[in-house]
């Protein structure tokens, strides 16, 4: 006599989650965690249970195996191609986001009597500028904020300190949307200049060599939250304040390639895959011309709007990544946002700090999705001008 289990002759097939389709898909405006190549999310998404046969996620894997290793190293490589990184520098993937650089750039290259100069541009700017004055003596040789950051000076009418450690400007405000459009040159040849650039890192081809420092949080640009990219002048590592912890000591990430600690490894891998795609799109200079056109089309719409919309950065310094605009009837700015909400445009408000309206428009923001969002705004004039 023989008993059959029924259990055991059944086939059971696996849980299936359709794929994503672009037509699933909203156009994010929003400043961070931003957007991301929908190629970069399909590639990531095929190597996600078992990346290239190695029988692991990525998510799973040591980050002193050689599997990773092949990883953060082709993300550095081709990070350095992208924009040109001399071996005279540093690539540093680390965490905490770019406000720990605020005081980690401080305790890594001054003394706690060292003067240094901030030009601040937005709130980000302001910011660090407040955190060094915890390990350093900063000085704003310049501020916008009483024009409520909406323009950058003229370099050659600031009063820099000869003796400055560094020079310090955030090259993009994510929340003013006000944006370098080319660099201060520090007077004195020894004083360092030193940039955030997390809201435009690699949308546009930048000269690394003038620079002492750039840092950038990943999540606006080139990958999701959780990944901080220092790029460092060698010659300034190494004279850290003893004070400083060896978490924010570029000394000790230098030396040991990114891996002191556990890095954010899958965050490294979808830069890479990102780093990957903009080569991919023919380097920074086509990233470029793709991201002037966008802007173009959006800040033609406001401006030609007849005061309907209305942005209030001056047009030289208008940024490429963030639109922020107003509607001349404020009481109609949540309607606004919640209409295109309805459309697939989502996290259009403006930051709490200003309120308003804000499109920012990375490199992965399709063309397409600024027209669309174009077309909403003119339709939306006709029906509330």
């Amino acid at each position: 006599m023989s008993i059959t289990c029924s259990a055991a002759a059944t086939t059971t097939t696996p849980l299936q989650t359709p794929s994503s389709t672009s037509s699933d898909r909203v156009f994010n405006f929003a400043a961070g965690p931003a957007t991301l190549p929908e190629n970069v999310l399909q590639k990531a998404q095929a190597d996600l249970v078992n990346w290239r046969g190695s029988g692991m996620s990525v998510m799973e894997m040591s980050h002193r195996g050689k599997e990773f290793l092949s990883i953060i190293q082709k993300a550095e490589s081709d990070l350095r191609t992208l924009l040109n990184i001399s071996e005279d520098y540093a690539v540093l993937f680390l965490q905490g986001g770019a406000t720990t650089q605020f005081a980690a750039i401080p305790l890594n290259i001054c003394t706690p009597d060292d003067a240094v100069d901030y030009i601040v541009t937005g709130s980000w700017g302001d910011k660090a500028y407040k955190e060094a004055a915890k390990y350093c003596k900063p000085n704003v040789i310049w501020s916008g904020k009483s024009e409520k950051y909406t323009k950058i000076p003229n370099f050659d009418s600031l009063e820099q300190n000869p003796d400055a450690k560094y020079l310090h400007i955030c090259a993009n405000e994510t929340i003013h949307g006000v944006e370098f459009k080319d660099y201060p040159t520090p007077r004195n040849e020894k004083t360092i200049l030193v940039a955030d650039m997390s809201s435009n890192f690699c949308s546009k081809p930048v000269d690394v060599s003038k620079f002492g420092i750039i840092y950038a949080g990943a999540q606006k640009n080139v990958g999701p939250s959780g990944v901080t990219i220092v790029i460092i002048r060698k010659d300034l590592i190494g004279n850290a304040q003893k004070s400083t912890p060896v978490m924010l000591d570029y000394k000790i990430h230098a030396e040991n390639n990114s891996l002191y600690n556990t890095p954010p490894c899958y965050g490294i891998y979808m830069c890479g895959l990102v780093f990957e795609d903009l080569l991919d799109q023919g380097g920074l200079a086509e990233v470029e011309k793709k991201n002037k056109k966008k802007a173009e089309i959006l800040y033609d719409a406001i401006d030609s709007s007849n005061g309907f919309y209305r942005c209030p950065v001056e047009k030289s310094v208008r940024s490429l990544m963030n639109v922020p605009f107003t509607l001349a009837k404020p009481e109609l700015e949540a309607e606004f946002v919640k209409t295109a909400a309805g459309e697939k445009m989502v996290q259009l408000k403006g930051h709490r700090s200003v309120g308003g309206m804000r499109a920012s428009i990375y490199n992965a923001m399709p063309l397409a999705g600024v027209e669309k969002l174009v077309a909403f705004m003119k339709d939306f004039q006709a029906k509330h001008g």
